[in-house]
């Protein structure tokens, strides 16, 4: 079982998967940071450590349930000549489902209408705090699903994967706070990610469909617009200080 520590290529192959988990995480850890934004401010140490701890969870569940995961791949239905498997349908649901949040995130941040839309179950705080947990849930079962999937794909020893997700939650774990705390403190840097957001959503439903986008392009377009983003927000407090 534990063979593998004397081989140096299986300490790289635990480096590059675990590197592989935190960029697959980067989605996740954005949709978790803006939910839990939401919170009351005692609220969201809790709630961040809950929904990571639910992603590490999630993806150890799927992990060790590789026969299972690996049987979603497998077609079940051709409608209108699309061959439809289960983790297509996870895929193109999760994708719809984040389309609707970050949809609504960002009509809120910018109509600033937060408490309107939440509907009256999200008044008491013990009721938001469950629902944000139960969403951030949900999207942990898509997110997990594919960087699992990616990950069986790299590696076959299943310790080497086990641990690359368990460290790679616990990169997550500590920035998780400083992310949110950014994101937060920066309107338009909050209202880039949930437009990122979208576009993962867009993503995922067109993985669902067969119609394969790299994601480094996707990752790439976030870098290069959070560097302007950065630019502009260093230019602002320049012009601020000299008035």
């Amino acid at each position: 079982m534990f063979e593998w520590i004397a081989s140096p290529e299986a300490w790289v192959a635990l480096a590059t998967l675990t590197a592989l988990e935190i960029v697959l995480g980067i989605d996740n850890i954005i949709f978790l940071s803006i939910l839990v934004g939401r919170l009351p401010e005692h609220k969201r140490a809790a709630g961040r450590t809950l929904g990571l701890a639910f992603a590490m969870l999630t993806r150890l569940a799927l992990l060790f349930s590789l026969t299972w995961v690996m049987g979603l791949t497998q077609p079940f239905m051709s409608p209108f000549g699309y061959d439809i498997s289960g983790r297509d349908l996870i895929l193109i649901g999760g994708g719809l489902f984040l389309l609707y949040k970050a949809t609504i995130e960002i009509h809120q941040s910018v109509e600033g209408d937060s408490e309107e839309d939440d509907g009256p179950q999200l008044k008491k705080g013990s009721s938001k705090f469950f629902v944000v947990i139960l969403q951030i849930a949900i999207l942990d079962i898509v997110f997990s699903l594919d960087s699992v999937i990616t990950a069986v794909g790299l590696v076959s020893q299943i310790t080497l994967m086990a641990i690359a997700i368990v460290i790679a939650v616990g990169v997550m774990m500590f920035a998780a706070k400083s992310i949110g705390e950014f994101v937060e403190s920066h309107p338009t840097v909050k209202v880039l990610a949930l437009s990122f957001l979208v576009v993962v959503g867009v993503a995922l439903v067109m993985e669902g469909f067969d119609v394969h986008v790299p994601k480094g392009y996707i990752y790439f377009a976030m870098a290069f617009s959070l560097g302007v983003e950065m630019i502009n927000i260093r230019m602002r407090k320049n012009l601020a200080k000299k008035k």
